[in-house]
């Protein structure tokens, strides 16, 4: 089948889709069109780069490119704030992409910061063998360390994955940066998920039964992570902030909230106190 006939085939597909599930009154019918669709063609577009993707993994959104716009921001912010010129290469920044999923964020941040040291890390061996083969269909295989790991357990002294830099003391803080889109949704609103979305990995998709409990055991973990200074930029759920903020409220500094194109606070980022 010919690149042009193929094209046809999946716009007519989308256009069927589209129309079923607005007869059936699905909100964000569109969108959730686009959503099942891909799960025909196996790749999602993000930051103008394509990802495989599979029901290993998270599908990638476009409100999640507002994380690395923020990373981005707050880092060239970070190095004008100390008088220093903004490194755009990323040279001499340590990172982590906490829950990488696809490898949609590390792989970008590679793109982006190509001198920067990148880590990626996620529970699921089979999310990881997908962010793989992504970082090495863009030519960042090379790049990232990917690390099978519960949050931070790889970069516990005992842990003994981590490659490429090691601590200079045991259970020093390693990292500039720590980025994540962790799982958000509150088990209790599992019947309520669109159906589109109930196909998603449950781990990538559920924080606890309010959805906002990982933040709870991520941010002070990332604090005891972080360096002086350093980083912590994290995607947020539709009602999580009331209940995310409060956790910043000591040994952070520099708290912002940014919105996404909706309205909603989608992206918190702090910077961990000396």
């Amino acid at each position: 089948m010919s690149v042009v006939s193929t094209d046809r085939s999946l716009r007519a597909l989308l256009k069927q889709g589209i129309g079923q599930l607005r007869a059936a009154d699905v909100p964000s019918f569109t969108l959730a069109a686009e959503l099942l669709l891909l799960h025909l063609t196996g790749k999602q577009e993000f930051w103008g780069l394509e990802f495989e993707v599979t029901r290993e993994v998270l599908i990638p959104r476009p409100e999640t490119e507002h994380l690395i716009e923020v990373a981005l921001d707050r880092l060239a912010v970070r190095e004008i704030r100390a008088g220093r010129t903004p490194r755009s290469s990323g040279e001499g920044i340590t990172l982590v992409d906490v829950g990488s999923g696809s490898g949609c964020i590390a792989v970008t941040l590679a793109k982006e910061l190509p001198a920067a040291t990148i880590y990626a890390t996620d529970v699921s061996k089979a999310a990881l063998d997908v962010a793989r083969r992504n970082a090495a269909r863009h030519g960042f295989a090379e790049r990232i360390y990917f690390l099978e790991s519960d949050r931070f357990e790889a970069f516990r002294p005992e842990g003994g994955q981590h490659g490429g830099q090691e601590r200079g003391t045991a259970g020093a803080p390693l990292f500039d940066l720590i980025i994540s889109n962790p799982p958000y949704i509150g088990r209790r609103e599992a019947e309520l998920l669109p159906v589109e979305v109930r196909h998603e990995p449950e781990v990538a998709l559920f924080g606890g039964d309010e959805g906002y409990e990982f933040y709870g055991l991520l941010i002070p973990e990332a604090a005891r992570q972080l360096k002086p200074g350093g980083l912590l930029v994290l995607e947020l759920g539709y009602h999580s902030l009331p209940a995310v903020q409060p956790l910043f409220e000591a040994g952070w500094s520099n708290v912002g909230v940014t919105r996404d194109l909706a309205g909603i606070p989608r992206v918190l980022s702090a910077e961990r106190t000396s």
